[in-house]
């Protein structure tokens, strides 16, 4: 009898998607700004309270606008943890900035805040905040250094939807935040991210690099006469039907985060008994912060403990995975590298494990799953 497969993600569709794509397509205005862009946007602006959003054809693209708005240039450093997708540094690299990286924490593989003040110099121009899991970062020290020392700062909130610091929801407090709305996220649109604007300072640009640095926008809100090139900027803005797909996600995201909530929480309450043994390490969620049941991880004592867990898993045909590659370590970084340690940016390189995790994940499947990664501990 062949073995169901259990995948890492599997995206979920709430049955409106195609129903809202059409609409888009019948309205006869498919382009970017279009009618289901605007009720996202809306969503998010009157729902969740961000001063102002755009929608990105990725959240690559709303973190290099972000490092557009900030005018990074050529000398320019930014502080950001090592323990990041390559976008994250990615963004600030294309403007000339030297990235400095920080570790992360002993709790989670957010920023060690304790470890910023250190790093600011007079070349620093922002510290950018990567909600990891969806986890927030200490955002007060954050902030209270960017403002002693007259900085910006960039939440890196691909993870983070419906996520609160001290009741703050994630990407309303720094200057700016970019969100994801990848396949893998918990509301997704396939690819798509979004650029939400706290800082009053950059609204109007914002619009203008978007529109390829011109002020399209403007023009057509009548407030120009003619739309002409203002700035420079590129095309981030995404078609309408991937906005129409969002919006029927975003419907959802109650029963969509009810649902992921459920499944953390068994993985969480079933797993412990292995914490509790010291077999392995269970996320930490600071009294500061909210889950969004982004993902679930666990750390694995070892490197060669994951690898085998992984393939343990995989001959069970459950299809668990691995993270991020410390940056700083990359082959591209190395040149640049100051040969500071990051210990525990390398601990969680080395020894994370993510397990599946999606809405229509049975709980069969998730029982089968913990199942496993006990017998592969008591019997190891």
């Amino acid at each position: 009898m062949e073995l169901k497969s259990i995948p890492f993600n599997k995206p979920y569709l709430s049955g409106k998607e195609s129903q809202y794509i059409i609409e888009a397509v019948q309205s006869g205005k498919i382009s970017g700004d279009g009618m289901f862009t605007k009720k996202c946007h809306s969503f998010f602006e009157n729902n969740f309270g961000f001063k102002k959003c755009l929608l990105t054809t990725s959240c690559t693209d709303a973190l290099e606008m972000a490092a557009i708005l900030l005018d990074i240039k050529p000398g320019d450093e930014v502080i950001m943890p090592s323990y990041t997708f390559v976008s994250t540094a990615n963004a600030f690299v294309l403007r000339g900035a030297k990235i400095v990286f920080c570790d992360s924490n002993t709790q989670n593989p957010n920023i060690d805040v304790t470890l910023i003040e250190p790093l600011i110099s007079k070349s620093t121009k922002a510290i950018v905040a990567v909600h990891y899991a969806g986890i927030a970062c200490d955002m007060d020290a954050i902030m209270k250094l960017a403002i002693k020392y007259n900085l910006f700062v960039v939440e890196d909130a691909a993870q983070a939807i419906d996520s609160f610091y001290k009741g703050r929801r994630l990407g309303s407090i720094g200057n700016l935040a970019a969100f994801s709305f990848h396949e893998t996220k918990n509301i997704q649109s396939g690819e798509g991210g979004m650029l939400v604007i706290n800082d009053d300072r950059f609204i109007k640009r914002a619009e203008i690099i978007r529109e390829k640095g011109t002020n399209r926008s403007a023009f057509f809100r009548g407030e120009v006469d003619k739309y002409s090139w203002v700035d420079i900027g590129s095309s981030f803005l995404p078609s309408d039907i991937i906005a129409a797909f969002l919006f029927a996600q975003l419907e959802h995201i109650e029963q969509i985060q009810e649902r992921r909530k459920e499944i953390w929480s068994r993985y969480y309450k079933s797993l412990k008994p292995l914490e509790d043994h010291n077999f392995l390490t269970l996320p930490k969620i600071p009294a500061y912060a909210t889950n969004n049941a982004h993902m679930f991880y666990l750390v694995c004592n070892n490197s060669s403990e994951r690898e085998r867990l992984i393939r343990f898993l995989k001959e069970q045909d459950i299809l668990s995975v691995f993270h991020y590659l410390s940056l700083h370590k990359s082959s591209f970084y190395k040149p640049n590298c100051d040969c500071r340690e990051l210990s525990w940016t390398d601990l969680y390189s080395d020894r994370l494990v993510r397990l599946p995790f999606y809405f229509e994940l049975t709980v069969a499947d998730q029982n089968k799953i913990i199942s496993n990664v006990h017998k592969f501990y008591f019997n190891s």
